[in-house]
């Protein structure tokens, strides 16, 4: 039965599922341009950070993203088809064993540092 309502929300979605992302893993550095609507008007919000997870499939797939700004940890959740992203750029690629990256919240400066994975 699952892989039947699979199939349908794929038919549904297609319109929608962004197919020029790039390929990317947790522990990636990226660059995200944000669409942001204040009031009446539009600009675009860059957000650098490091993937810490990736989750979901088809359209309702999420990435979070956390950069240290100012000493303090920001994380953001960004729906990897939505709209409002409007580019994702692949910075720096690294090498990780795992795929939730959750330890790397405790960690600041030379400790968030992690190993290059050639691409």
């Amino acid at each position: 039965m699952s892989n039947l309502i699979r199939e349908v929300e794929y038919l549904i979605n297609a319109p929608y599922v962004k197919s020029d992302l790039p390929d990317f893993r947790s522990g990636d550095i990226v660059r995200l341009h944000l669409k942001i609507v204040e009031g009446g008007k539009e600009r675009t919000q860059v957000f650098e950070g490091m993937v810490i997870q990736r989750r979901g499939s088809g359209i309702r797939e999420t990435i979070t993203v956390r950069k240290v700004s100012g000493g303090v940890g920001v994380e953001r959740i960004v729906p990897l088809h939505s709209p409002f992203l409007m580019k994702l750029e692949v910075l720096r690629r690294n090498r990780t064993r795992r795929a939730r990256l959750f330890y790397m919240r405790g960690r600041l400066g030379k400790a968030l540092r992690l190993k290059r994975r050639e691409a």
